[in-house]
């Protein structure tokens, strides 16, 4: 009976976030279409998830794509196909691998200051002045940080692309000693547009993910600065398998 309870109070709580979520995206898209539009806010988070955020996402693709090129070069050499090396980075790293790091790293830096920065609103009753001042708090929040989830997102991963197969060429050429030619010409020679779309809508669909779960558990937080650091917590984990999760299902449809 116990464990029967501890599941049914697990299975509450989790049907309890979704439907928040759910909730508050439904008042962030009813705020997408209501005056003011606030250009100025979406511009200083573009910057915050975007431009600040450039540095760690980049060295996580470049690094991302050396180990695998040296991972699949020293596997393929038992069967001598290094010369597909290439082939398996640029593959890897538009489908799969640079919109899931990409969405981890912006995760733990942007989701995790998100959840901070407005559970201190919470708890210093900010929101509630905004309420008072008859001004919607989930428009004035949550619509330019999801905004620039959205509009990021991509962007960051068209960029790790770029650098992951650099990455893979400097190892694979540079240091293992690949053929550059070859390697370049298999890199690309499988490649197709519905490989860099379905990487861009996977982007796009995390950075939803990110900001809204991000601004939920900032939105919702209780219990002072300690409800503030267990909300940022919950951001970061909540976030990272949030993108985990519906990486498997965006896989299914895409391909």
């Amino acid at each position: 009976m116990a464990l029967l309870e501890a599941f049914g109070r697990l299975a509450l709580v989790a049907l309890e976030f979704h439907g928040r979520c759910v909730a508050l995206l439904g008042l962030t898209i009813r705020g997408l279409f209501r005056r003011p539009f606030d250009g100025r806010a979406i511009a200083t988070q573009v910057v915050r998830v975007g431009v600040e955020g450039l540095p760690v996402v980049l060295l996580t693709a470049v690094f991302t794509g050396a180990v695998l090129a040296l991972q699949t070069y020293t596997g393929f050499q038992r069967f001598h196909a290094e010369a597909w090396v290439g082939s398996v980075v640029s593959l890897s790293m538009l489908r799969e691998l640079a919109p899931v790091l990409t969405g981890l790293m912006v995760a733990g830096r942007s989701g995790s200051a998100m959840a901070a920065e407005i559970g201190s609103m919470r708890v210093t009753e900010q929101i509630d002045a905004l309420v008072a001042l008859a001004t919607d708090p989930v428009q004035y929040l949550f619509v330019p940080r999801i905004l620039a989830g959205i509009i990021v997102l991509p962007m960051l991963v068209v960029l790790a692309n770029a650098f992951g197969v650099m990455g893979g060429y400097l190892v694979a050429v540079r240091l293992l000693g690949a053929n550059p030619v070859v390697y370049m010409e298999n890199s690309f020679q499988f490649l197709d547009l519905n490989d860099l779309w379905s990487g861009l809508i996977k982007a796009a669909a995390f950075g939803l993910l990110i900001t809204l779960i991000g601004c939920q558990q900032g939105f919702d937080t209780r219990g002072g600065a300690e409800g503030v650091g267990r909300s940022t917590t919950a951001a970061v984990v909540l976030g990272s398998l949030a993108i985990l999760v519906s990486d498997f299902f965006l896989t299914k449809v895409l391909f």
